[in-house]
C-alpha cells in the first residue's frame, strides 16, 4: 500500500507539473496580449491602467440534477450585475481622487485634514497620495472572509513564532467589523481563510514529504468556493487574496493556477527570482512575537548611547550569511559584532538596543524577521538580500531609513557604515522611529499600524483591477 501511495503521489506531481507548465504558457500568452481578458499594469504605486476583466461565462447545466445550489449562484450572477457596478464605480472615483493627490504639490495640504496622524516627511514616497488613499481606504473598502473551512486548517493561525503574522492578520481580520462585511455582493475583493502554516503541521508528514498535500487542500477549497459563490469564476479569481508568511507560502499557490498568476497573494517570502509579481502580489513583514505581544520590544538607547556600531546574531544558513561569517563571525574588530552563538550573558534584546546599525542578511528565504527587530529596536536595519520586495514599499520610502547593501560589499560593511556621517544616521534613525509605527502589532489593531498597513497594500492590488 506504501509502494502505491508514493507511486500515486509521483503521478499527481508529474500531473501539477504539466498543469504548472501550461499555465505559465497561458500566462505568457496573456502579457503578449492573446490572452485579452486580463492584464496587469506597470508595478509602480498607485497606478490604474488595466483595462476591465470580462466575467467568464456563466456555467451551462446539462444534467436535470444539477443542485439549486448551483442554479442558485447563476442567478446571484445575474442579480449582482448592478451591485458589481456599483462597487467599480466607487473604485473609479478612489483612482480619481488618489491621482490628485498625486499630481498637487508638495506643500497642498487639501487632503491632510485627519486629526489623529498626518503622513508626511521622506519616509514616505509620496506623503499625500498615501494619505489620500488610506482614508478612501477606511471609507471604502469591504472584504468577505468566505465561511467555509473549519479550525485549525482555516480561520486560524499561530501567533507565537516567526510566522506570527499569518496567524495575527487572519484572527484580526475574522473580528474585524470596520473591514468586514457579511454580505459578500457588498465586497471588493474575498479572503481565502487558510494557513499554510497549519496545514503543514497538521497535513505534512515528515518522512513522506508529500508536499502536495497544499495542493490538495487549497485546490480543494477554491473548488468548493467557485461552484458556491460566482465571484470566482467572474474575474479568475483576481479580486481573491490569500496570506502567508510560511516559506512555502508561494509553494502553496503553484497547484491552483488562477491562484498563482491571477490572484493577490499576500507574502512574506516576496522573491521577484521565485514568481512573486509586484504588479498584483503584495508583500508584507516577517515578525517573530515570541509571546504573541510586542511588550517590551519597542524602543532602545537614545543615538548618543549606542555604543555598538553594527550586530548580528543568527545561525547559518542560505546563500548570504556565509560571506557574512567568513568575513565577520567573531573577529576581534570591536565595531562590528556578528555572532553564530552569542556569548554567555550575551544579550540579543540589549545588544540590538546599544546598536546604530542592525545587520539584517537573508536565510533560507528572503525575508527575514530581524528587519522589523531592529525598526522595534530603533536601530537602523543594514539589508542584505537579493530580489526582495521589501514590506509596504508601494508607500515607504525604505532608503530614507535603512541601508542596502550587496552580498559583493559585505567586506566593505565597516567601511560603508563608518562612511556615512552622523547627521545622516541621526537622520535616518529618527525615521526608524517614525516609520516603527507602520510596522506595530496592537490588539486590537490601531489605524496605521501592520494590520492596517497590509490591508492598505491589498486595497492597492484592487485598485489595479477592474471587473465588469
Amino acid at each position: 500500500m506504501w509502494k502505491f501511495n508514493k507511486l500515486g503521489s509521483a503521478l499527481l506531481l508529474f500531473a501539477l507539473a504539466a498543469i504548472v507548465a501550461f499555465a505559465a504558457l497561458d500566462y505568457s500568452d496573456a502579457s503578449k496580449g492573446s490572452f485579452s481578458r486580463f492584464h496587469l499594469s506597470p508595478s509602480s504605486p498607485f497606478s490604474w491602467l488595466t483595462p476591465p476583466l470580462s466575467p467568464l461565462p456563466s456555467p451551462i447545466h446539462t444534467n436535470p440534477k444539477e443542485s439549486t445550489e448551483d442554479q442558485y449562484v447563476v442567478k446571484r450572477t445575474e442579480e449582482g450585475d448592478g451591485k458589481l457596478k456599483r462597487l467599480e464605480g466607487e473604485l473609479a472615483t478612489a483612482r480619481a481622487l488618489i491621482r490628485e493627490a498625486i499630481n498637487s504639490r508638495p506643500n497642498d495640504t487639501k487632503a491632510l485634514q485627519d486629526s489623529y496622524y498626518v503622513p508626511q516627511g521622506n519616509i514616505y514616497r509620496k506623503a499625500s497620495a498615501f494619505h489620500r488613499s488610506y482614508l478612501l481606504m477606511e471609507k471604502l473598502f469591504k472584504i468577505y472572509v468566505y465561511k467555509e473551512g473549519e479550525p485549525p486548517l482555516f480561520h486560524y493561525g499561530p501567533c507565537k513564532d516567526i510566522y506570527s503574522m499569518e496567524g495575527v492578520f487572519i484572527n484580526s481580520l475574522e473580528i474585524n467589523k470596520q473591514f468586514q462585511t457579511q454580505n459578500p455582493d457588498e465586497a471588493h475583493v474575498y479572503f481565502l481563510p487558510f494557513s499554510v502554516v497549519m496545514i503543514l503541521q497538521h497535513l505534512f508528514h515528515p518522512v513522506i514529504r508529500d508536499k502536495a498535500v497544499l495542493g490538495r487542500t487549497i485546490g480543494d477549497y477554491v473548488r468548493i468556493i467557485s461552484h458556491k459563490y460566482p465571484y470566482w469564476n467572474r474575474s479568475y479569481g483576481a479580486d481573491h487574496f490569500m496570506l502567508s508568511c510560511h516559506d512555502w507560502g508561494p509553494r502553496s499557490t503553484w497547484y491552483v493556477k488562477e491562484l498563482y498568476f491571477i490572484s493577490i497573494r499576500v507574502l512574506c517570502n516576496a522573491n521577484i527570482s521565485e514568481h512573486f509579481n509586484p504588479k498584483k502580489d503584495a508583500s508584507f513583514p516577517e515578525i517573530n512575537l515570541k509571546t504573541g505581544e510586542t511588550g517590551g520590544l519597542l524602543g532602545g538607547y537614545p543615538a548618543w548611547n549606542r555604543t555598538i556600531l553594527a550586530f548580528f546574531a543568527g545561525k547559518m544558513h542560505g546563500r548570504i550569511r556565509p560571506s557574512l561569517f567568513q568575513h565577520w563571525k567573531d573577529k576581534k574588530d570591536k565595531n562590528v559584532l556578528v555572532y553564530e552563538t552569542l556569548p554567555e550573558g550575551f544579550s540579543y534584546e540589549e545588544a540590538m538596543k546599544k546598536s546604530k546599525y542592525c545587520i539584517c542578511p537573508s536565510g533560507f528565504e528572503v525575508a527575514s524577521p530581524r528587519i522589523v527587530e531592529a525598526i522595534y529596536a530603533e536601530c537602523v536595519p543594514v539589508i542584505i538580500s537579493q530580489h526582495y520586495v521589501l514590506p509596504f514599499s508601494d508607500v515607504l520610502n525604505w532608503h530614507s531609513f535603512s541601508v542596502q547593501i550587496s552580498v559583493s560589499e559585505i567586506p566593505r560593511l565597516e567601511e560603508i557604515l563608518m562612511g556615512i556621517s552622523h547627521e545622516q544616521y541621526l537622520r535616518m534613525q529618527e525615521n526608524v522611529k517614525k516609520v516603527q509605527r507602520h510596522f506595530v502589532v496592537n490588539y486590537p489593531p490601531k489605524r496605521y499600524d501592520v494590520f492596517h498597513m497590509i490591508i492598505h497594500s491589498i486595497w492597492l492590488r484592487r485598485l489595479n483591477v477592474h471587473v465588469k
